[in-house]
């Protein structure tokens, strides 16, 4: 979809427009209003015989004789139906169903970039296994041999022998690597 839209104006449109300035209006004098005179109420007798009605002498003829006429005001004119802005309205709304859907795409992709960043954290900052230590079993054999022959070391030499020289291969090993 172009996010770009375009408002042709005519040149009719432009004409009419510059000829509704140059118009002078003209302005009509009111006319003056002449009172009426108020129209007296005629009652014609009827049969004498029947009920005398009052009522007839309290209804006016004209029930708003007396009174200032009354005016009620006028209804706005509908809109007028423009092409221009029916195209506006729904490039509008197609643009707001447009970023209703870029708004959704967000959404998705933050929690998405959210879990991948979670991961990262995780693997870049996890403590690294321990290595195991080297020598440790002829280690913990000459501690063991220590604690049972307290009194008689000697007797643990073969396994201090052992241990000695397990630190020697190991340190011969990671030496030629830092140099």
């Amino acid at each position: 979809m172009d996010d770009a839209f375009t408002i042709q104006i005519s040149t009719n449109l432009v004409k009419q427009l510059a000829a509704d300035t140059n118009k002078v209006k003209k302005k009509r004098k009111p006319k003056p209003k002449t009172p009426k005179p108020p129209q007296q109420n005629h009652i014609q007798p009827t049969n004498q015989n029947n009920f005398n009605d009052d009522s007839q002498m309290l209804k006016p003829m004209h029930p708003a004789a007396g009174w200032p006429p009354m005016y009620l005001p006028i209804p706005p004119p509908a809109p007028p139906a423009n092409a221009e802005l029916d195209a506006i309205r729904s490039v509008l709304g197609e643009s707001e169903r447009v970023l209703e859907k870029v708004e959704k795409k967000e959404d998705e992709m933050v929690v998405e970039v959210t879990q991948k960043a979670k991961e990262l954290h995780d693997k870049e900052f996890k403590l690294p296994e321990p290595k195991p230590m080297p020598c440790s079993d002829d280690f913990n054999a000459c501690l063991d041999c220590y604690r049972e022959n307290s009194k008689d070391p000697l007797k643990c030499s073969n396994l201090v022998k052992n241990f000695a020289d397990c630190v020697r291969t190991i340190r011969q090993q990671v030496s030629p690597s830092n140099k």
